[in-house]
């Protein structure tokens, strides 16, 4: 079996933010339901709700069971473009940029220290929110949206969506929570991308995804 042995030439910027942005577009297809359902316990009980008060959310499954019954499946990929668009801006500044942000931090200089790269987690992280606070605005106003016969439908596509807050909230409207939403997403990036760049850098010095490892050797051949 011929052993996985990273490239000494990195990828460039485009290739990262690129990569970053299409996983984050996967991982959001297959957990969107999941976000929604999310959503709607949270905004249970508010005023908006009113006009579906006999229907309740109980539990996570529960609550998606309940918008295929009364919403249809559909109903669970609310905001799903606006979603996604969330994805292409968040997901590519936040992972892509961590590197070249790493880097400028220590001056090109090789093993940063864990407060380097927690600082560049959240200069990523905040970055990031800052750029795509708008489409997460959007996505979760849709994903609060019920599809339900005699309820008014603020949002019929996304453009319009984006247009008619704007216009009736301003720019302010576009970037609501966006410093709650800073906050949490500069600690779970930093978390997040400090966890995984120390355990790539491990199994990296370490070989342990390579032919020169005794242990990953034999597994590879069948042998303990």
């Amino acid at each position: 079996m011929v052993g996985l042995k990273p490239s000494d030439v990195p990828p460039p910027l485009a290739v990262k933010m690129m990569s970053a942005g299409a996983a984050a577009c996967v991982a959001d297809l297959v957990t969107f339901p999941l976000d929604t359902a999310k959503v709607r316990l949270q905004i249970q009980g508010e005023k908006t709700m009113e006009a579906a008060k006999d229907i309740r959310y109980r539990g996570v499954f529960g609550t998606i069971s309940t918008m295929i019954r009364t919403e249809g499946p559909k109903s669970l990929y609310n905001g799903l473009v606006a979603g996604l668009q969330r994805q292409v801006c968040f997901a590519s500044i936040r992972i892509g940029l961590y590197d070249n942000v790493k880097n400028f931090y220590t001056g090109g200089k090789d093993n940063p220290s864990i407060l380097i790269r927690i600082l560049a987690g959240c200069t990523t992280g905040a970055m990031a929110v800052s750029f795509a606070q708008p489409t997460d605005v959007v996505k979760v106003r849709f994903q609060a949206q019920m599809n339900l016969s005699g309820v008014a439908r603020r949002y019929n596509g996304t453009m319009q969506a984006y247009k008619h807050i704007f216009q009736n909230e301003g720019l302010r409207g576009l970037w609501k929570g966006t410093l709650p939403n800073i906050t949490r997403n500069a600690l779970v990036n930093c978390t997040e991308l400090v966890t995984y760049d120390l355990i790539k850098e491990a199994i990296l010095k370490h070989n342990l995804m390579s032919d020169s490892c005794p242990r990953f050797c034999g597994w590879a051949r069948g042998t303990s």
